[in-house]
């Protein structure tokens, strides 16, 4: 693994495209479908929040925080009559699976295994202490079949690191929507971001002028320095929540989660639409 980035975030670019093949797959997008739960808001609010068990929208928007909280609202608890949380979660989990035994159809079993076995390890050893999305995946049953154990296992892994980026924003003083404009101030377009998140333009415009008032932003709605040091230092923080799994790791051990993920990866980014809103660099390059 090279040492450009923290290990935790090169590790991150590697696990983020696993999970993410619930969101972009039509295996994905067709087993919400089969239960009920039809279009993107659904699928995605049902399908993530369920965890947490038949919530409300409350607790949901505060675990999601860079989502807007209506359309969040309009999906839940509304969205429990169509399926509930036990029927979404063997929706998510069948379709992840089928997802990645097509896309991984190629690859040797045992690499697989072995890159599921390493994250696996690394999800036993987590302290999900102030993490609720962490938690409540890591609590459910483990899957019986390889590729659903890797999902998993990359899904807890990656909600893990999610909980600590939220605390990461609210310690450096920003909001959901807020978060989202820097971010579309850095390096990633407003249309990839603002209407996956629900934000209305009277919403987003509001956020851009605090920021800029605040100093994040220039009139003309670029980073400032100050902005950008900011960033740094909140995407500092959030390598530093995630790092500590990590740290009695060998190198050695490392290389071999990442030599053994980065083709699963690979493959899966190819489902991944050119414009998402995950807010993954275009290619993990400084990973080996």
């Amino acid at each position: 693994m090279a040492d450009l980035v923290h290990p935790a975030r090169a590790l991150w670019w590697l696990f983020e495209p696993v999970h993410a093949v619930t969101y972009f797959t039509p295996e994905g997008v067709g087993a919400f479908e089969a239960v009920g739960l039809r279009g993107a808001a659904r699928s995605y609010f049902a399908g993530r929040a369920a965890p947490l068990g038949a919530v409300d929208a409350t607790p949901v928007i505060a675990a999601f925080f860079n989502f807007a909280p209506a359309p969040i609202e309009r999906a839940l608890p509304a969205t429990w009559k169509l399926a509930d949380p036990e029927t979404a979660l063997a929706a998510r989990a069948a379709g992840a699976s089928a997802a990645l035994q097509r896309l991984l159809e190629h690859v040797d079993p045992a690499l697989i295994e072995l890159a599921t076995d390493l994250l696996e390890d690394a999800v036993t050893r987590l302290d999900c202490a102030g993490r609720v999305l962490a938690s409540a995946n890591a609590a459910l049953p483990r899957p019986s079949d390889l590729h659903g154990r890797l999902w998993q296992a990359a899904t807890v892994m990656r909600e893990h690191r999610g909980d600590g980026h939220i605390a990461a924003l609210v310690s450096a003083g920003l909001d959901g929507c807020e978060a989202l404009v820097v971010r579309c101030a850095l390096d990633v377009r407003r249309e990839a971001l603002q209407p996956f998140r629900g934000w209305t333009d009277e919403e987003w415009d509001a956020a851009t002028a605090r920021l800029t008032e605040r100093g994040w932003l220039t009139e003309r709605g670029t980073i400032t320095e100050c902005g950008r040091i900011r960033h740094q230092s909140l995407e500092a923080a959030t390598d530093l929540a995630a790092a500590r799994v990590w740290e009695d790791h060998p190198r050695a051990d490392l290389d071999r989660l990442a030599a053994a993920l980065k083709p699963i990866s690979a493959l899966c980014r190819t489902a991944l639409p050119p414009i998402n809103p995950i807010g993954l660099p275009a290619t993990a390059t400084t990973t080996a």
